[in-house]
């Protein structure tokens, strides 16, 4: 066997250079993410939303240690192994699931002796025993009344192979995966055991000999760079690049200037990494903790009534005086507590203290809870009823909303004071507790707890008092310490709706009282780092900015306190609900991966490093990118003061000058300045991967230009699309994930001009596609189905398009750091736009559908080659609104939602021929005006019953040049005919193509 030889690959193209299984990685991904709190690492802070999945960093790191070699398609078949993509893999992942019924494999798979496998309901004694003794697979056990059963004596094995068989005959990777569990969910010796005969002959002559990804990752890196790999994040975030890599067997390197990035990439290392005598002893040190402080409250009573029943949840809204009747009005969306117990509260006029009395009432009638739906916040105004007239004021009234000279929004409300924690009574704005949620004394230890809602009793307003009495005592000296925070708030895009809707100016006041206590409570307990992470989880359940939620489905689970950055922003709400001590749940079960690599973290900003490293993976912030350097600072004031080591070498600051956001010039030099000291501290056969959403070629443009500028070479691109829906989002939410690959641009000058780069760019193209169509080939005929989809092979083309272009240190006579730090007009469009759009327009005409010819194709207009494209992709059963967002862009379609019949995220669809309106057919609508607009109103009038020659006869005077255009015009047809999803529409379409087919024969 050949000896592994240091720097052997020093110079060996990247595997994910050229392969890359973007679909399958896509899957993954968005399987990871669906799995919302069995996430690795979001039991550290899901409030941070921006990590990458684990799979796809994975993926990323693999592909670039991997080297290519003369078979791409045993390369291909090498890295999906490795990524537990294979069908073997998938067996063992469906096997731990066991989400397959014994009836389902019954019912797809051939065998012949199904019984030395399961067990049946059918005795011995019974009079069709013999019957079913012999029967064989393929059966449908239902219709013959069998239960099937796995046998308990059969071997892992023979289970196994089972599953493999019954994998193969389901069609798709995606519906084989949907029925396993997530790669790092199933024990890694034995997922992989084996693959690695396989792995070592396919590398043998580079002298591979690995038996876990931890030795193969050490060998590449040997092979590449002479040591053992390693990867750097500079904007690690919530730290999953980092964590994955240092898994994953590479020494990692990671930096933020934010300091909660920081702690949350610490507690990846530390916690979740941490070894396993260690991992326990933090879970026995919040265990500890959250004991003391509960012994506080408890001896306090200030989360027990006097029956002993237990405080779950407390609910409160806010209440301001109307300034027609002058009455205290509680202010809320809605008065509902609780669907599942039709619990609801109402108020009571109380005419003389011109208030209301809030009344918890549970058992209501249905009508009752559906009246409790509306509150008497509407529409932005305060409303109720008083003496049967109704009263509405606009909130804005209320807080006194004026423009100042300047034009800027200002209003009446006092700015509270460092030592405020309550409104005072001057206030518009009170806080009233109004609800509580309790748990039965005798349910209190069990595991099914019983909880009831009360209204504010006398002794509830005693124990709030004692609450306020103790913060009052304390305040001034725990803010001193650093116990409660002190920090004023700073104003910003997120952080000005605080000041500006409820006139808070320190963090403390998002806090209601009895929050202060607690966390007060709870950080005097917490002296070492291991503990910050969860105080922080802690923090986001806490404040006067928890939604309550209702459940309304009569599916499981109860009505809950939701976490404060369950979106991504500080919104004030109406009404607020707080979790008591009791329902924190301080001690996490935190997921246990040790870690055995080196991993470096540092509170820095990203062009401040300190170590060279090999690979740099990076998420960086862009465009509309979430304000964390805002919006973590409801952590930062809470933690500033008195950190533990080794977080006190950090600063404890947002640094929101520091940080780079946005878009526009001082976002491409802060960018260009940060990758530059990347490439600077990387090898010559270093690698880049940047991720960054894809929205539109604007975006494209800024970022190629800041890796142009930063000296950096684009070498590949691919697209993961993750998406997700959400209640807070109206329709489909999307998101795609662009991951750039680029190396060191070559040193030298080498100046180009546009009019010779653009025939370079679709040379390039053109072979890339064409290769890679290759490769789809081969391996469609042996795997039933394509690696690449047109998505790739359209990301493809840009990638090769931007190899070219980036290859340049000149273009026009413009030095390209220059071109990329000009600031630019609103509207421009640069050489680099010019470069992503040419690339677009050669990967579609060589992306011609099947059954249409590339004549046809290469005479259709954007808006007619999108309509017939995603036709032919809607036969796959793809449906995935990403796709027509990324071809509508890249046909220059003026507005695709036109022609779409469905926007749904994971359901969307075109209109059907049928569907379409006059309206939409008109000279006005981009398909209009076109030749398959004018098809589509000939196949309607045939729906409608219309004679032939009717229709013939309005295309030939609507479309002056029908002679000519007759042969495209049934090409078309033909496609139609093969690929309208409804039979009546084909029908009509070979009537017609069969009609203008004709038209010569019989002299027309």
């Amino acid at each position: 066997m050949a000896q592994l030889t240091p720097f052997a690959l020093k110079d060996a193209p990247a595997l994910i250079e050229a392969v890359f299984p973007a679909q399958k990685v896509s899957f993954e991904a968005q399987k990871e993410r669906k799995a919302g709190p069995g996430q690795t690492l979001t039991s550290l802070g899901s409030y941070w939303k921006g990590r990458k999945p684990l799979i796809l960093v994975r993926a990323i790191v693999l592909g670039t240690l991997l080297p290519q070699t003369e078979d791409k398609e045993k390369d291909l078949e090498v890295f999906e192994m490795l990524m537990g993509f294979d069908i073997e893999s998938l067996a063992k992942r469906a096997l731990i699931k066991k989400s397959v019924k014994p009836s389902e494999i019954a019912a797809r798979i051939e065998l012949h002796n199904p019984w030395d496998y399961f067990g049946h309901n059918v005795k011995v004694t019974d009079a069709n025993f013999n019957e079913v003794d012999i029967l064989k697979f393929p059966i449908n056990s239902d219709s013959l009344a069998l239960k099937l059963r796995w046998r308990r004596d059969i071997a892992e094995s023979e289970k196994l192979a089972i599953y493999l068989q019954y994998l193969e005959n389901i069609d798709g990777y995606e519906n084989k995966a949907s029925l396993c569990k997530r790669p790092e969910e199933v024990d890694q010796e034995w997922l992989y055991a084996h693959i690695w005969p396989c792995i070592n002959q396919h590398y043998q002559s580079l002298g591979i000999n690995a038996e876990s990804h931890q030795e193969l990752v050490a060998q590449l890196g040997q092979l590449r760079y002479g040591h053992r790999p390693k990867v750097a994040d500079t904007f690690t975030g919530g730290g999953s690049i980092p964590f994955e890599s240092a898994r994953l067997g590479c020494d990692v390197y990671a930096s933020d200037l934010n300091p909660i990035a920081c702690m949350l990439t610490w507690g990846n290392f530390n916690i979740i990494g941490a070894q396993p005598d260690v991992h326990k002893s933090i879970i026995e040190k919040q265990l500890q903790v959250k004991n003391r402080v509960e012994q506080k409250i408890a001896d306090l009573g200030i989360e027990h009534d006097c029956e002993g029943n237990r405080a779950k949840a407390f609910l409160y809204c806010i209440e301001a005086r109307c300034p027609e009747t002058g009455w205290m009005v509680p202010l809320s969306s809605s008065w509902v507590i609780s669907p599942r117990q039709n619990t609801i509260a109402k108020l009571i006029p109380n005419k003389e203290l011109k208030s209301f009395v809030i009344e918890v009432v549970s058992d209501v009638s249905d009508i009752e809870l559906e009246a409790a739906k509306i509150g008497s916040v509407q529409d932005g105004k305060m409303v109720y009823e008083l003496d049967g007239k109704v009263y509405r004021t606009p909130i804005k009234t209320l807080r006194g909303d004026f423009r100042d000279h300047d034009g800027k929004t200002k209003n009446q409300l006092r700015l509270w004071e460092k030592l405020d924690f309550k409104p005072r009574e001057s206030d518009v704005f009170q806080e009233r507790l109004y609800a509580i949620q309790w748990i039965t004394s005798d349910t209190v230890n069990e595991s099914r707890k019983m909880t009831f809602f009360t209204g504010i009793r006398d002794e509830d307003i005693a124990r709030e008092k004692l609450v306020d009495e103790i913060l009052s005592e304390n305040i001034q000296s725990w803010q001193s310490l650093g116990i409660i925070p002190d920090m004023e708030i700073e104003p910003g895009d997120k952080t000005d709706e605080l000041i500006r809707t409820r006139g808070w100016r320190y963090w403390h006041q998002l806090f209601t009282p009895r929050d202060l206590l607690n966390l007060a409570f709870l950080k005097q307990e917490i002296n070492t780092p291991e503990l910050i992470p969860e105080f922080c989880g802690t923090l986001d359940f806490c404040s006067k900015l928890s939604r309550w939620i209702v459940r309304y489905s009569s599916g499981g689970g109860s009505d809950f306190t939701s976490n404060v950055f369950s979106n991504q922003a500080l919104n004030t709400l109406y009404n607020w609900a707080n979790r008591s001590f009791f329902d924190c749940e301080f001690v996490q079960n935190y997921p246990s991966i040790p870690l055995l690599q080196d991993t470096e973290l540092h509170s820095s900003a990203s062009n401040q490093i300190s170590a060279n490293n090999d690979i740099y993976i990076t998420d960086p912030p862009y465009a509309d990118a979430v304000n964390y350097h805002e919006i973590t600072e409801y952590f930062i004031a809470w933690l500033r003061k008195n950190p533990p080591a080794p977080f006190d070498n950090w600063t404890w600051d947002s640094r929101r000058a520091l940080a780079i956001k946005g878009s526009g010039d001082d976002f491409r030099k802060g960018m260009v300045s940060a990758y530059k000291t990347m490439a600077d501290h990387m090898p010559d056969n270093g690698m880049q991967c940047v991720m960054f959403t894809h929205q539109d070629t604007g975006v494209w443009s800024d970022m190629v230009s800041i890796f142009w500028a930063a000296g950096l070479q684009v070498v590949g691109a691919w697209y993961i699309a993750t998406e997700t829906t959400s209640e807070l989002k109206k329709g489909g939410y999307v998101q795609g994930t662009v991951i750039l690959m680029l190396r060191k641009r070559p040193a030298g000058e080498n100046s180009g001009f546009k009019q010779r780069l653009l025939p370079a760019v679709r040379a390039e193209v053109k072979n890339q596609i064409e290769t890679m169509m290759h490769l789809n080939d081969e391996v469609k005929d042996k795997m039933g189905e394509p690696v690449f989809n047109d998505s790739d092979l359209q990301m493809a083309g840009y990638a090769a398009a931007l190899k070219v272009l980036t290859s340049y240190t000149h273009i026009g006579g413009e030095d390209v750091t220059t071109f990329a730090l000009r600031p630019r007009t609103k509207g421009e469009e640069t050489v680099v736009d010019e470069i992503v759009q040419q690339a677009a327009e050669a990967a579609n005409s060589l992306l011609v559908p099947e059954g249409l010819s590339a004549d046809t194709w290469q005479k259709l207009s954007g808006i007619q080659r999108f309509y017939l494209r995603m036709m032919d992709i809607e036969t796959t059963g793809a449906g995935k609104l990403d796709n027509y967002q990324n071809f509508a862009k890249a046909f220059r379609v003026e507005d695709y939602t036109r022609v779409m019949g469905s926007m749904a995220a994971n359901k969307a669809q075109l209109k059907r021929i049928p569907e379409f309106i006059s309206r939409d057919l008109t000279e006005s609508n981009e398909i209009g005006s076109t030749w398959l607009g004018q098809l589509i109103i000939g196949l309607q009038q045939l729906l409608a019953e219309a004679e032939p020659q009717t229709v013939i006869s309005h295309l030939q005077e609507e479309l002056p040049d029908f002679m000519e255009i007759r042969p495209v015009l049934i090409d078309i047809l033909k496609f139609v005919e093969n690929k309208a999803p409804e039979q009546a529409t084909r029908d009509v379409a070979e009537v017609l193509g069969a009609r203008l087919r004709n038209m010569r024969a019989l002299g027309n």
